[in-house]
């Protein structure tokens, strides 16, 4: 047992070919300059750096799929890459307006009765929630506040607003707040408040954020960092221009879906083997989520036109397939969450291949797929809750209406997002057995490579254990 630097599974320690099969292939794999011992070679593949190398003939399989696959990418990325997003005439409303940034300078406290801003309360009824805000605003205290534009053609100019007691935003002397401009109205009415501005803090948040991911994950950090960056870049610059410039939305995501994927994984995870049966397990799943997504979607008569940003998106642009935009965003939306999954499955798979490289690849792919098991039921939860949490104010919307869960199931803003939950879980769920599958067949059909070089006698000792070693453990499991 002292010959391995770690202990092989339980299950394994009383077969004794295993053991002493396992030692001579960790010493070959030493021989051929991965490392100058077992403890080095150990050492070195838990501390995540390059993965070993595998086989040629391997490396040729791999490049033969993902060599042409990379080539279509960055064809379709040429092909449908967007010029500046055409023009339109401002309708000014909800994002589609003018905006500018200002300070409110002064705060006074009057009543809304001298400010005119009470509204007539209904005659006598306050039965009404409109009724009976009304009626409050009449009794109640008002602010006028004076606001400064600061940028844009009329910078220095200033306006009043008047905030009434119950409005959820109250504004402050000294808040940093946005306008809206809207050159057509009365010159009295061109500017008011719309939001309040954020900048600073969510540049510090970001700020931290990124602090916290360099200390943890100092160069693998680093690497992630630029890889969120290059994601962002092919989200703004390539998918949004090109779906408004009138593209398929669905083609458009998952040649953006899939240039995202090899970026950041290829960059976050170095060029190995270990690496692209990653972006094979991937790939094979976003397929599937798109299938699926792409049947269900129509199957359920989804529009994806549902609220007031879709409306207005499809009133701008109505050249733009909605449901196609609901589909690209399932696909693009699962695509993150499937990254972490297929890469641990791959890591664990190669793990456990380093610990006991004796198994064979039926025996790796149980192993793998009994930590794929845990690691899915917690993804799925997350996903779910994510998109619950996303939807809480509608929710809460249809529990105040006391309407039926198959109501509620049944409003297609519900729909929705519960054909973009179930898609991508499916597809999260099948993407641990392809990945496991995949990674178990590449890193055990990699240990027969060595074999081949040695002499016949040495081979045909070695290579008959580890196939009684995975009959042993079918019987036992």
């Amino acid at each position: 047992m002292e010959q391995y630097p770690h202990q092989p599974p339980e299950p394994h320690r009383r077969d004794g070919a295993e053991q002493g099969t396992g030692h001579g292939h960790g010493a070959h794999e030493s021989g051929r300059g991965a490392s100058s011992g077992h403890g080095h070679a150990h050492g070195h593949s838990h501390s995540h750096g390059p993965a070993a190398p595998v086989s040629q003939h391997l490396r040729k399989v791999i490049a033969a799929i993902l060599v042409p696959f990379t080539a279509a990418v960055l064809v379709g990325l040429v092909v449908l890459w967007p010029g500046q997003a055409p023009d339109h005439k401002r309708t000014g409303v909800g994002f589609d307006r003018q905006t500018q940034q200002a300070t409110v300078t002064r705060v006074v406290e009057l009543s809304c009765a001298s400010a005119n801003a009470a509204g007539v309360p209904p005659t006598g009824d306050t039965s009404t929630a409109e009724g009976s805000s009304a009626q409050q605003r009449a009794n109640g205290t008002c602010k006028k506040a004076t606001i400064r534009v600061d940028t844009g053609k009329d910078k220095g100019r200033t306006f009043t607003e008047i905030v009434q007691p119950d409005q959820s935003r109250q504004l402050h002397q000294g808040e940093k707040v946005v306008v809206a401009y809207e050159p057509s109205a009365p010159k009295d009415l061109q500017y008011a408040v719309t939001d309040v501005n954020r900048k600073f803090p969510m540049t510090l948040l970001a700020g931290i954020f990124a602090v916290a991911v360099v200390l943890v994950g100092r160069l693998r950090g680093v690497m992630a960092l630029v890889a969120l960056a290059v994601s962002f870049l092919v989200l703004t610059l390539f998918i949004l221009p090109a779906i408004l410039q009138g593209s398929n939305p669905l083609l458009v995501a998952v040649i953006g879906s899939s240039a995202i994927m090899l970026i950041a994984l290829y960059l976050c995870h170095g060029l190995s083997a270990r690496t692209s049966v990653a972006v094979l397990g991937t790939l094979i799943s976003l397929a599937l989520i798109g299938v699926l997504g792409s049947l269900f979607i129509g199957w359920a008569a989804l529009t994806g036109n549902t609220d007031d940003n879709t409306g207005l998106i499809h009133g701008l642009y109505p050249s733009i397939d909605m449901s196609g935009l609901l589909l690209a965003g399932v696909i693009i939306g699962s695509l993150g969450v499937l990254d972490d999954v297929t890469v641990t499955q791959t890591s664990a798979v190669w793990e456990l291949h380093e610990a006991n490289p004796s198994m064979g690849w039926r025996g790796l792919y149980r192993a793998g797929i009994r930590i794929g098991r845990d690691h899915i039921a917690s993804v799925v939860n997350t996903l779910v809750l994510a998109y619950a949490g996303a939807a809480l104010p509608l929710l809460l919307l249809f529990s105040i209406a006391q309407s039926s869960v198959g109501t509620v199931a049944n409003s297609e803003l519900v729909a929705e997002e519960i054909v973009r939950t179930l898609v991508g879980s499916i597809g999260l769920v099948a993407s641990v057995p392809v990945t496991t599958a995949l990674a178990a067949l590449v890193v055990s059909a990699d240990r027969a490579a060595p074999d081949a070089g040695t002499a016949g006698a040495s081979a045909g000792a070695a290579r008959p254990a580890p196939a009684r070693g995975g009959r042993g453990r079918r019987r036992k499991r």
